[in-house]
């Protein structure tokens, strides 16, 4: 692995969900024993603005974005932005889109153009705004040209300085594309990285970051080369419990240099 500046890294909690749901601020807590720098938000568990900021503190953890659902963000945005000015928060998320919304090209058009809109109200308030892909992005979108996909939609009609992109290279790979040549693609619109591995078995599913088969020496180096700013690890789903998959992607991510330098 070849030298790189050390960034910080952040766990999204969507994969601890099951365990915060019994004990939101002792395994928020976990997290932060384990070493994780901060946290990225999938859901507040009934915290109020005041208790999360009180969690936040206690644990050292900084909040590193949160994925808010495309309805929220259409229709009860501002106290979203309210709930994560309040926290200290400077990212705001949407991690995916609704079946219904990405049948053909006008459908992908008309959510660019939300986006954009939301991403105006973000800024407009002191919130920076982006979009978090999976794999559904990525085939040819019908009624498009030939080539196009729903993810050159999305990231050629939306601003750049109102919509940033964060990029999931688990997503990117199984949609059939090169995370780090489109992390160099879209330098200095990524502020920050989904990290998630894939099986080398017939499965082809989520592993721990460095257990599985994605090329992490481009990958870190592009993000190196491209103004990140954060890496987020996130496994959707664990063979081993989830806080011990965390462990082991975080522990393989400080063996090449990340971590630590919030």
């Amino acid at each position: 692995m070849p030298t790189l500046k050390r960034l910080p890294v952040a766990l999204q909690l969507y994969t601890v969900r099951d365990q915060l749901k019994d004990d939101f601020r002792g395994v928020v807590s976990r997290v932060a024993e384990i070493g994780y720098d901060g946290i990225q938000f999938a859901g507040y568990g009934g915290l109020s603005p005041a208790e999360m900021r009180r969690l936040l503190s206690d644990t050292g953890l900084q909040p590193v974005a949160s994925h808010t659902g495309l309805d929220t963000l259409e229709n009860r945005l501002d106290a979203d932005i309210d709930y994560n000015l309040e926290i200290g928060n400077k990212w705001i998320i949407c991690p995916a889109l609704p079946e219904a919304r990405r049948q053909d090209a006008a459908g992908w058009r008309e959510v660019a153009a939300s986006l954009n809109r939301i991403g105006e109200r973000c800024r407009d308030r002191g919130i920076l705004f982006g979009y978090h892909n999976h794999a559904f992005e990525f085939p040819q979108v019908p009624e498009a040209p030939v080539g196009d996909r729903g993810i050159d939609i999305l990231l050629g009609q939306t601003d750049s300085e109102l919509v940033f992109w964060e990029p999931d290279v688990y997503w990117i790979h199984k949609g059939g594309s090169d995370p780090a040549a489109m992390i160099r693609q879209f330098a200095g619109r990524v502020p920050i990285t989904h990290l998630k591995d894939v099986t080398r078995d017939e499965r082809a599913t989520f592993a721990e970051v460095g257990e599985g088969g994605l090329d992490w020496p481009a990958i870190l180096q592009a993000s190196d080369e491209s103004a990140v700013e954060w890496h987020c690890v996130e496994q959707d789903r664990c063979d081993r419990d989830p806080l011990e998959s965390v462990r082991i992607s975080l522990d393989n991510l400080r063996s090449w240099g990340m971590g630590g330098s919030q």
